[in-house]
C-alpha cells in the first residue's frame, strides 16, 4: 500500500505520494491562495489527492497536515492561522469529496512523527518535537504514533506560562513562552533594546560586526534568549523526560541554542544527571509533508 501526504501550508499546498518503502514516486507543489477562501482550499487539496491517487494505481493511506487542531468535541478546527478553516468540518469535508477516510494532524505533530520515523529521532521511543518560528508549538511521538491527548493539546508547550503577568499573547494570557522566543517575539525584544527593526536572522549574522555599545546589548538580548529556551524546555523535560527532542522552525537555526541553549536546559531540569539529546532537525520544511504521509 502506499501513501499520499498533503501539507497545508499558509503559502503553498504540497502532495507526495511514497511507496511501501518510503521511496517518493512524485512530489507536486501549487499555490495556496488561501485569501480565496475555504471551498477553493478545500477543492485544491482534493485535486491534489485524485491526481496522487491516479499515479499511484494502487490503495493509499492518505494523510493531511494542517494549520490548527481538530476539537475532538466539534470534529472542527480550532487555533489555525488559516483563519478560514476555523469552526470547518475540514476532514469531514475531504472525506466527503474523496469518498474515503483520511488522517489529518497539525504541522507541529507532523513535524514531529517525520523527525521520529524518518529524521533526526528516528532511533528513539519517546519524541518531544519543537516548532520555533513564527509561533512556538510542540507534538509528542511516542512508538512511532503521535500522542494527542484527551482534548488534543499535547505537546503546546508554547503556551504554557513562563512569567506570570508577562507579556500579552495573542491566546489573551500573559506570559507564554511563545511570547519570549518566537521569532516576532525576538525581533521585537531587540528593536526595544536598540530602536533597529531586524529579521532575526540578519541580527546573528551581524552580532560579530556590532559596536561596543551595541554588543552589549546583543548580549543582554542572546542571554535572555538562552534562558528563556532553558527554562521552557526544561520544564517540558521535567514532565515528559523524552529520548530525544527535536528542534525546528526559523529559530532552531540559531547555532548557539546547541550548545549555550542545551546547558541552560540541563541546568534547570529536576536532575543532576542530564542526557537529554536536543537535535537539529534533518527534514527542514519538507517534515510536514512526510509526516502527513505518516499519520
Amino acid at each position: 500500500m502506499n501513501r499520499i501526504g498533503i501539507d497545508l501550508g499558509g503559502t503553498k499546498i504540497e502532495g507526495i505520494l511514497l511507496d511501501e518503502s518510503g521511496n517518493i514516486l512524485e512530489r507536486k507543489r501549487i499555490s495556496t491562495n488561501r485569501d480565496n477562501g475555504y471551498e477553493y482550499i478545500v477543492s485544491k487539496i482534493v485535486e491534489m489527492i485524485q491526481y496522487l491517487k491516479e499515479l499511484s494505481k494502487k490503495d493509499s493511506i492518505i494523510g493531511i497536515c494542517t494549520p490548527g487542531a481538530i476539537s475532538p468535541f466539534t470534529g472542527k478546527i480550532k487555533n489555525s492561522n488559516t483563519v478560514c478553516l476555523i469552526g470547518k468540518s475540514f476532514k469531514e469535508d475531504i472525506e466527503s469529496e474523496i469518498d474515503c477516510k483520511i488522517k489529518m494532524d497539525n504541522d507541529a505533530n507532523c513535524f514531529a512523527i517525520a523527525e521520529a520515523i524518518l529524521g533526526a529521532a528516528k532511533n528513539y521511543n519517546v519524541v518531544f518535537g519543537v516548532i520555533i518560528g513564527t509561533g512556538v508549538g510542540g507534538g509528542i511521538v511516542i512508538n512511532g504514533k503521535v500522542h494527542q491527548g484527551r482534548i488534543s493539546i499535547a505537546g503546546e508547550w508554547g503556551h504554557h506560562t513562563l512569567y506570570p503577568d508577562g507579556n500579552q499573547c495573542y491566546c489573551g494570557r500573559m506570559g507564554c513562552v511563545e511570547t519570549y522566543i518566537s521569532g516576532p517575539s525576538l525581533e521585537k525584544r531587540w528593536t526595544k533594546l536598540t530602536g533597529e527593526t531586524k529579521p532575526l536572522q540578519n541580527i546573528i549574522a551581524a552580532a560579530a560586526q556590532l559596536s561596543k555599545d551595541k554588543a552589549k546589548l546583543y548580549l543582554k538580548w542572546k542571554q535572555e534568549l538562552i534562558r528563556n529556551f532553558g527554562i521552557a524546555l526544561a520544564n517540558v523535560i521535567d514532565i515528559l523526560d523524552p529520548d530525544a527532542i527535536v528542534l525546528g522552525g526559523g529559530v532552531s537555526n540559531i547555532p548557539f541554542l546547541y550548545d549555550e541553549g542545551i546547558k541552560a536546559v540541563y541546568e534547570n531540569v529536576f536532575s543532576n544527571e542530564v542526557d537529554t539529546p536536543i537535535l537539529k532537525n534533518k527534514l527542514g520544511d519538507s517534515a510536514g509533508v512526510f509526516g502527513a504521509a505518516y499519520l
